[in-house]
């Protein structure tokens, strides 16, 4: 078997000559687009041109001989009373008692092992306009975010669905146990 030298086997070609560009034919590809959207219009032209169904044979019906006709009653004249009697009702409303409970509420949003952790949820709490505590329980290592006390849990709600809107979560509502 031969040497071959593979250095020298690509020199022999011109790299830099161009081939010659093939020119096209613009008249084929318009020729093509005129075809295709004349069937396409043909195609159309046949879909809307639907024979007209048969139409059935159908026997007229004995029409029923009309009865005279009753002259119905003249409805009689009610006086509406609603219209002079409303302006001059009262309505009374009793309105329910809020119960105030004896022990207040508290809202607790976390729990932290770091003071750090409390102290960053205490500051997203703080952007939203409500003030909170960090406590710390004796014998324990939590540190609780807590919020109130509230004399009505509906203040307690009000506060904690503020919160949520700010995607601060999760807050829970207890009764004190001071």
């Amino acid at each position: 078997m031969a040497n071959k030298d593979y250095v020298r086997r690509g020199r022999g070609t011109n790299k830099t000559a161009k081939k010659p560009a093939r020119k096209r034919k613009p008249w084929r590809s318009g020729l093509i687009a005129i075809l295709l959207v004349g069937a396409f219009g043909y195609g159309l032209y046949t879909l809307s041109m639907d024979p007209e169904p048969p139409t059935p044979v159908v026997q007229p019906k004995p029409k029923p001989k009309s009865k005279p006709k009753a002259d119905l009653p003249k409805p009689p004249d009610e006086p509406w009373e609603y219209v002079e009697s409303l302006p001059n009702k009262e309505i009374k409303v009793k309105a329910k008692e809020l119960e105030v409970s004896e022990v207040p509420y508290i809202m607790q949003c976390g729990a932290y092992k770091t003071q750090e952790q409390a102290e960053a949820r205490k500051l997203d709490i703080a952007f939203q306009g409500i003030n909170s505590k960090i406590r710390k329980k004796e014998g324990s290592s939590w540190y609780r975010v807590v919020l109130g006390p509230y004399k009505f849990k509906r203040d307690a709600e009000r506060d904690r669905h503020k919160l949520q809107r700010a995607k601060i979560e999760p807050c829970a509502i207890w009764k004190s146990s001071q």
